[in-house]
C-alpha cells in the first residue's frame, strides 16, 4: 500500500506545527545551464555555452530546505563562510524560511558547480577546504546549539563526510537532544567510521549500510539484509533504521528486526541528487509529527519520488506532494 492523499494531507497539518533542527555539512549547489554543438579546437572537449546561473543551498542546507517547503519551522546549523558564496546561501535560506546558525571554522563556503548540458551533468567542479577547518569542539557545539535544541521538535544531523559532523558532536547533540526528548535522526557517511549510539533513526544507502555493519557487499550481489540490520542494532543502538534502496525504495527495520520493504514511488527519474535528503527530510518530519515508521516511510517515499523527477538539487511542496498521492496507484 502507498500513502493515501487523507494521510498526507493530515500529516502535513500536524507538520506545518513541527519545529526542526538541522546540523551538518552545509554547502552551495551552483547550476550553470548551457549547451554544447562543437568542440574545442584546443582540445577534444566540449565547448559550452552558458545560457544561466542557478544557486541552491545544497548538503544539509538541502535537508534543511525539504523541511522547510514541506512546512515546519526550520533551523539549520552549520559553517557558512563570510565570502560571495556564505552571502547568497544565507539570502537564500531566508527567503526560504530556514533560520541560519553560523558555526565555528576558518573556510570558505563549500561550493559545488555543476554544468548541465540539455539536462545532463556533463561535470562537477568543488571548491572546499580540508575537513578541520570546519570542524568545532563538543563543547563549542553545545555553546551553539543547547537552545536550538531545546527550542526543536526534531534534530536531523546530515553528515556529507565535510568535517562538521564527527563523534564528539553527535555524542554532544544526541545526549543534549535525549535529555530533553526530543527525536534525533542521522544520514550517516560510515566511510569515516562514525561512532554513534542510540540515535532515533538512521537512513544509509545499501553501501553506507555494508559498512556500518562491517559486512562486504558489491553492488550487483545479494544483499544481505538481515545480517545488516541486525549488526547495526547491536553495534549502534539504532531504534529505526531506514535502508534507500534506489530503484528498489526503501527497506525498513526497527531494532534490529527487518519489518517490511517498499517498492520506489518514482514514477519518472531525471536525477537522484538530493533524493536521500528528501528522504530524511520526509521521515524525521512525519515520525516526529506522531506517525510510525511505515506511515513516515510511504510519506518519505512518496516526496522523493516528486524529487528525483527534477533535474539538479531540488525539494517537494505540500502541493506537489499531494497531487503526486493522488495519482499513485
Amino acid at each position: 500500500m502507498s500513502i493515501t492523499p487523507a494521510k498526507t494531507r493530515a500529516l502535513l497539518k500536524k507538520i506545518a506545527d513541527r519545529r526542526i533542527l538541522v546540523i551538518g555539512d552545509v554547502m552551495l549547489d551552483h547550476y550553470m545551464w548551457g549547451d554544447a554543438t562543437r568542440i574545442s579546437p584546443e582540445a577534444p572537449v566540449p565547448v559550452v555555452e552558458i545560457k544561466r546561473d542557478t544557486y541552491v543551498p545544497g548538503g544539509a542546507g538541502n535537508v534543511a530546505l525539504n523541511c522547510a517547503t514541506l512546512g515546519a519551522h526550520t533551523a539549520l546549523a552549520g559553517f557558512i563562510g563570510e565570502d560571495e558564496a556564505g552571502v547568497r546561501l544565507r539570502g537564500l535560506l531566508k527567503e526560504h524560511g530556514v533560520k541560519a546558525i553560523g558555526t565555528v571554522g576558518q573556510a570558505h563556503t563549500i561550493i559545488k558547480t555543476r554544468v548541465i548540458i540539455q539536462r545532463q551533468q556533463l561535470c562537477r567542479l568543488d571548491r572546499e577546504a580540508a575537513a578541520a577547518n570546519y570542524q568545532m569542539s563538543a563543547a563549542d557545539a553545545v555553546r551553539l546549539l543547547r537552545k536550538p535544541i531545546a527550542e526543536c521538535d526534531a534534530v536531523v544531523i546530515s553528515d556529507y563526510a565535510k568535517g562538521i559532523v564527527t563523534n564528539e558532536l553527535i555524542a554532544a547533540v544526541t545526549s543534549e537532544a535525549h535529555q530533553r526528548g526530543k527525536l534525533v535522526a542521522l544520514d550517516p557517511k560510515p566511510k569515516r567510521a562514525l561512532h554513534f549510539t542510540d540515535i532515533d533513526l538512521i537512513t544509509p544507502n545499501r553501501k553506507e549500510a555494508s559498512q556500518l555493519a562491517g559486512v562486504p557487499w558489491t553492488s550487483g550481489a545479494p544483499f544481505p539484509a538481515e545480517e545488516i540490520c541486525r549488526i547495526i542494532h547491536e553495534r549502534h543502538g539504532v531504534k529505526h533504521l531506514v535502508i534507500t534502496l534506489s530503484e528498489d525504495g526503501l527497506l525498513l527495520s526497527r531494532e534490529g528486526r527487518i519489518l517490511k520493504q517498499i517498492p520506489t514511488a518514482a514514477r519518472e527519474v531525471f536525477d537522484v541528487s538530493g533524493a536521500g535528503d528528501t528522504s530524511i527530510a520526509g521521515l524525521g518530519l512525519a515520525l516526529s509529527a506522531g506517525a510510525d515508521l511505515e506511515t513516515a516511510a510511504h510519506f518519505a517515499n512518496a516526496a522523493a519520488g516528486v524529487v528525483v523527477g527534477k533535474v539538479g538539487t531540488a525539494t517537494v511542496t505540500p502541493e506537489e506532494l499531494l497531487a503526486y498521492v493522488s495519482h499513485t496507484p
